[in-house]
């Protein structure tokens, strides 16, 4: 669907007159919004538009996100697509997002241990619950699909980012 589309729609259910007021903008501009400006169109680049314009040139899973959470939700990045091959493993893939999951509930049970959560906590264990959603996702999709190939690549590269993070302890000065 476009965005003039779903704008059109929406103002079937809204008042144009009312959210111009709200917006401060003429309500003209608002009809505006609603009609194709390609192709000759008369219509002008609306806030959809202007929105996902932002997200391309930017970092757009965060703009997803903060328009997610001021509509009450959140987002949950679709897995990429599954490339063509042989399937892979589902006890590997299985064993990961099991493995993902309980570090999330570990990442809950030590916030919890002096019975507060503070501020911190709570953004780390939102953005564990976020990446948990998004994996799920992608393990679902693997299931339907049949192929594990990403969930168990994804892990794979994870597992030598951290390898690559550990710096041997640092020797001992010799006298």
């Amino acid at each position: 669907m476009k965005s003039h589309e779903l704008i059109r729609q929406l103002l079937q259910q809204a008042n144009a007159k009312q959210l111009a007021a709200e917006m401060g903008l003429s309500t003209s501009l608002i009809y505006k919004w609603a009609e194709p400006g390609e192709d000759g169109g008369s219509g002008a680049q609306n806030p959809l538009d202007r929105v996902e314009q932002l997200a391309r040139l930017t970092d757009g899973v965060r703009v997803a996100q903060w328009v997610c959470a001021g509509a009450g939700g959140f987002y949950v990045k679709s897995p990429r697509p599954l490339p063509n091959g042989e399937p892979h493993t589902l006890a590997a893939a299985s064993h990961e997002i099991i493995h993902e999951f309980a570090d999330m509930l570990s990442t809950i049970a030590a916030a919890a241990l002096d019975n507060k959560i503070t501020s911190a906590e709570a953004k780390d264990i939102r953005a564990r619950w976020q990446a948990l959603q998004s994996d799920t996702e992608e393990f679902v999709r693997s299931c339907e699909q049949g192929d594990f190939r990403p969930i168990i690549e994804k892990h794979e590269q994870a597992q030598k980012a951290r390898a690559g993070s550990r710096s041997p302890l640092p020797s001992q000065p010799r006298e």
